[in-house]
């Protein structure tokens, strides 16, 4: 692969990682380091742009010929933006507020090459839950799976059991509209591996 059609993950993320080498995407990970925050007010679709676009931003200064692809993940229920869990009490407070509702998951991406946005977009799932005893909530805790995941659970993992709809992308809800990605990419002359 040339330079020209490199293409870094600008994510550490297992589950990302996992999507983009399953849809056949040859690439490289570099961590972007940037500091997840997100600013007053600010509406999720927005904050999850942002920190795609600061993401990949940040990694496309170290390798500039290459195309870097950010994404950001976040949970929202109602109007309450739903982070990764601080401690288990906070990821108890987020299963217990998703429980028996249905939330979006926002996850944004963001294909930038020598420093410039080729493509960045918020992608939309919605997520039921169902109702979730205290108990099965305690032994998820128990996992730690909840802990570096937006909204403390993970479809792709024993938080997938609390599930009783998905609307939109699963792979959206892991953490990357993979479809949207890929077509992306193409669209900038990456090819499938």
């Amino acid at each position: 692969m040339g330079d020209s059609s490199k293409v870094i993950l600008a994510s550490v993320s297992p589950r990302r990682r996992q999507l983009l080498a399953a849809a056949g995407i040859s690439f490289e990970v570099v961590e972007s380091l940037v500091p997840e925050r997100h600013e007053p007010g600010e509406p999720a679709r927005d904050y999850a742009l942002r920190m795609a676009r600061e993401k990949a931003g940040a990694v496309s200064s170290r390798f500039p010929e290459a195309i870097v692809i950010g994404a950001d993940t976040i949970v929202l229920c109602e109007t309450q933006i739903l982070e990764k869990p601080a401690h288990p009490d906070d990821a108890r407070r987020m299963l217990g507020m998703l429980s028996g509702r249905v939330h979006t998951v926002v996850t944004a991406f963001a294909l930038v090459r020598g420093g410039c946005i080729l493509e960045s977009s918020p992608v939309e799932s919605q997520v039921t839950f169902r109702k979730l005893a205290e108990a099965e909530i305690n032994d998820y805790i128990a996992t730690e799976e909840p802990f570096d995941k937006a909204g403390a659970y993970g479809i792709q993992g024993v938080g997938g059991g609390f599930i009783s709809h998905v609307e939109g992308s699963r792979d959206n809800v892991m953490g990357l509209p993979t479809e949207r990605v890929v077509a992306a990419l193409a669209r900038w002359g990456v090819k499938r591996a």
